[in-house]
């Protein structure tokens, strides 16, 4: 694999990996499985040998499940379905040609080109062998592209498959695979392999009830810890010499890279200070005590809200390790925020302490000072309302003062069930605007105020000040739920057939004011699943009720997330509304609303010819609102993703159209999906 850097910047850790031509092998791994599958979905892996080159401690993360591709299916689940040669549908999808036969045992083998009818199809192109009589696979050389998978930067994906006949089951079974990708992106290039070798058969096993679980992956004791010698008389496919010298010269340097001078050479180069640091932030690592030390400059995070002004925050962030793996550390940090305009600076610090990485146990503590939105969501961001503001003079942040001292808590009880836990006491105030700059002025159009049941009003308290206790437990139920047990952590993997359930008990106690106190139950359900080849489905539902909540804080009722900015920054559009005003339906009684979205991934636009050489996707959604208080409110969308040139396809197009007491309303909204990527 080639490599120099990625976003300008090299890659720390990996000089030993390359050579002189900035070429090598960045990672290199082997397993030895055992694997249990019953149809139709049953899987178990127990992993009986592992080994990484450079790391005798290391756990491969090869596994057999994920690289488990039958052609016999009628599609094979790449980030897409892409529709198999074979399916019961090809003649929609595939062209065919004899290219020749040929006899292997006695049985005729056929040679047949498999050409796409349209290349941008889901599909793959190459060749298949078919047993005449028999009808089965002896053999396939199939190749896909990233357009075809939605993932631009892979640039083709090779299948070759091998199958040999058992003459006591009279069928062909699965000799061997190889797996070839080669991929581009940010100034990273290289290619890859996947190997498989199939041996051992047993058609006729002896199941139990309880030979199958939800752990559909584990490792067998002292597995990675096997010797060369059982390497050697067990691999079933020779190591290349290139491969070979890797592990010679990675395990060599083992010892090597674990000792203090060396991580302490890497750090000396890695903590050379810039002269933009002070501005844009620096981090200190000291990896051979496992710590390192973040700071984050004020240039880093610079916005305008017309409450503060101009406002930046600097912050400085402590992270220690106590294992290799890093499934066991400690976090502590202290940010500082200052608002020109404003003119106050505060104060936030937190600590947190994770305990290890088999139940995800967590606490955190932490408390200060700081603007928060009405809505803590946070539905707009702190960039796309500065943009909004100072361009088109629309300030629809709005916040009060947040004085607070928290704890968190959160543990998987057990699979499929993780709790979520924190009290804390607050005291909130109000805050009004302090500053009316902007950098276009908009005729007709001015700033609004920060109170968001009364945007004219400038004068009116959007807040009286008081205090309140609030606790809130959540209880996150996945149904069999799917994981994988290493050593010494979990590695939770959902299950596709199920959705995610959030129940959530959520109390204000001990208010300085009267009425102040409530209770609210509320539940949320969410599942994304794929349709054969037709594309990707996803849908949210929420509910909730309040009690004893008539005349609570405007600040504890509950918020939606809307958007009034025409710009969205999410990968799916399942937890907001994208042309409800932030505020408008707000409720503290009973409330329900519902997501629904559907990425066709070229099933549609991918047959039109012309636009199927976009590698366009079309995506349909619809959401709903209700209120105990309100009619309800609705939006349908219809939207163009994966947007953007070459490997670059992070944007999208939605024309929205909302309905609300017989009035409909009509926006495009512009996803910028990046910003969901840069956490932005």
């Amino acid at each position: 694999m080639h490599l120099k850097k990625i976003l300008g910047q090299s890659i720390r850790g990996i000089e030993g990996s390359l050579d002189s031509t900035r070429s090598g092998i960045i990672y290199l791994s082997e397993t030895i499985s055992k694997i249990s599958f019953q149809q139709p979905a049953n899987f178990n892996e127990r992993i009986i040998a592992s080994k990484v080159s450079g790391n005798d401690n290391g756990f491969s993360f090869n596994n057999a499940q994920d690289a488990t591709f039958s052609f016999y299916e009628n599609t094979i689940e790449l980030n897409t379905a892409i529709v198999s040669p074979i399916a019961s549908n090809a003649f929609n999808y595939y062209t065919y040609k004899l290219d020749g036969i040929f006899y292997e045992a006695d049985k005729l083998i056929n040679k047949i080109k498999v050409i796409p009818k349209r290349p941008n199809d889901r599909v793959f192109k190459g060749v298949i062998y078919i047993v005449e009589d028999h009808w089965q696979l002896y053999g396939i050389d199939l190749a896909t592209t990233g357009a075809a998978l939605q993932t631009p930067f892979i640039k083709q994906l090779v299948f070759k498959q091998n199958f040999k006949y058992d003459t006591t089951q009279k069928f062909w079974v699965k000799l061997s695979q190889t797996l070839d990708f080669g991929f581009g992106f940010m100034g990273l290039n290289g290619d890859g392999r996947y190997t498989c070798v199939y041996s051992n058969y047993d058609f006729e096993p002896n199941f139990r009830k309880r030979s199958f679980s939800n752990e559909v992956l584990a490792f067998e004791p002292k597995a990675n810890k096997k010797d060369s010698l059982f390497w050697s008389t067990i691999r079933p496919v020779p190591l290349t010499n290139e491969e070979l010298n890797d592990y010679i010269k990675k395990d060599s340097l083992q010892e090597l890279k674990k000792s203090k001078p060396y991580l302490d050479s890497l750090d000396r180069k890695s903590n050379k200070f810039n002269i933009t640091d002070p501005l844009l932030g620096y981090t200190y690592r000291n990896t051979s005590n496992k710590w390192r030390l973040n700071y984050k400059g004020p240039g880093a995070g610079v916005s305008f809200n017309t409450i503060q002004g101009y406002t930046s925050k600097i912050g400085v962030t402590f992270f220690k390790w106590y294992t290799e793996n890093r499934t066991k550390w400690l976090s502590m940090n202290l940010n500082a925020t200052y608002g020109l305009a404003e003119d106050r600076l505060r104060f936030t610090a937190g600590v947190t302490k994770k305990f290890n990485s088999k139940n995800n146990l967590r606490i955190t503590l932490s408390g200060g000072t700081k603007l928060t939105q009405f809505n803590d969501s946070e539905p707009i961001s702190p960039l796309i309302n500065s943009i909004s503001t100072l361009f088109f003079e629309s300030n629809y942040l709005k916040g009060y003062n947040l004085d607070f001292a928290q704890i968190k808590y959160r543990q998987e009880l057990f699979n499929g069930l993780e709790v979520f836990a924190k009290i804390g006491y607050e005291k909130r105030s109000t805050l009004f605007n302090n500053s009316a700059y902007y950098y276009i002025n908009n005729k007709g159009k001015q700033y609004s105020s920060n109170n968001p049941l009364a945007p004219e009003d400038f004068t009116t308290l959007s807040v009286e000040q008081h205090q309140v206790f609030k606790s809130q437990i959540t209880a996150r139920v996945v149904f069999g739920q799917k994981y994988v047990s290493i050593p010494d952590r979990k590695i939770n993997i959902g299950n596709g057939r199920y959705p995610r359930i959030d129940v959530t008990l959520e109390n204000g106690l001990g208010a300085s004011k009267r009425g102040y106190n409530y209770t609210q139950l509320r539940t949320e359900i969410y599942q994304s699943f794929s349709v054969a080849n037709k594309g990707d489905f996803y849908y949210r539902v929420k509910a909730g009720t309040f009690f004893s909540a008539d005349d609570i804080s405007f600040i504890d009722y509950q918020h939606f997330n809307g958007n009034q900015t025409q710009v969205g920054t999410r990968a799916n559009y399942t937890n907001v509304f994208n042309t409800l005003p932030y505020y408008d339906f707000s409720t503290n009684k009973s409330y329900m609303e519902g997501h629904l979205e559907h990425d066709f991934k070229g099933w549609i636009l991918g047959k039109i010819p012309g636009v199927n050489t976009l590698n366009f996707n079309l995506v349909l959604g619809a959401h709903l609102l209700a209120t105990q208080e309100r009619k309800p409110y609705s939006e349908f969308s219809i939207g163009i993703d994966n947007l953007g040139f070459g490997s670059y396809r992070l944007l999208r197009v939605d024309y929205v159209l909302s309905n609300f007491n017989g009035i409909q309303n009509g926006n495009l909204v512009f996803g910028l999906k990046f910003l969901d990527f840069l956490g932005l």
